[in-house]
């Protein structure tokens, strides 16, 4: 007599009906002339507590507000202008918007969420980016997606801290950026 099916081999139809698999043929073909474009510079954040940044949501917990440091769960929003040099009076090609809570018991680390509006010599959009925050050390942020020019970019901006003296603290945020092949081969085509 055959041995019965094991119960968890039943529960098979239920499974691939609720989570379908997907199968991917690829080929993969190596182009030693295929080039990836690419951009890398960087721009100069300013925020300024209650004119471009705004506590929302006070936390619960840790160390109180300061420059650096907010409450477990503080929930912040803001706008804030990016330029070409760390002083506030250089050329603003860009705004940085979007909100950060606490998330760290220090008051030093948050997930930021930040949708970054570019207006540079040639190339105009958006780029949206999502990660964790360090207050006081550099910080790297995947890009999760863009418009305009940025349309279909990938990649990641570093967060550094310049300045947190002051009412108005600046971080230099580096952007590298890259499209991958069909990307730019549908925007030119477009």
């Amino acid at each position: 007599m055959a041995s019965p099916l094991p119960k968890y081999l039943l529960l098979l139809p239920l499974m691939l009906a609720l989570f379908p698999i997907e199968i991917i043929s690829t080929s993969h073909h190596h182009h030693h002339h295929s080039h990836i474009k690419s951009l890398h510079f960087a721009l100069f954040q300013h925020e300024t507590i209650n004119k471009t940044g705004y506590i929302i949501v006070n936390g619960v917990a840790g160390p109180d507000t300061s420059q650096t440091t907010t409450p477990f769960g503080t929930l912040f929003a803001f706008q804030d202008p990016m330029t070409v040099t760390p002083s506030t009076s250089s050329k603003v090609l860009g705004i940085a918007e979007g909100t950060s809570i606490t998330s760290g018991l220090d008051g030093l680390r948050s997930i930021s969420i930040a949708k970054i509006t570019l207006n540079l010599k040639n190339h105009r959009g958006s780029i949206s980016v999502v990660g964790g925050t360090h207050n006081i050390k550099p910080s790297d942020h995947p890009v999760v997606g863009g418009t305009g020019d940025f349309t279909f970019v990938q990649g990641y901006v570093r967060s550094s801290p310049v300045n947190l003296k002051g009412i108005t603290v600046t971080y230099k945020i580096e952007f590298h950026l890259y499209w991958p092949p069909y990307a730019t081969q549908l925007l030119q085509a477009a």
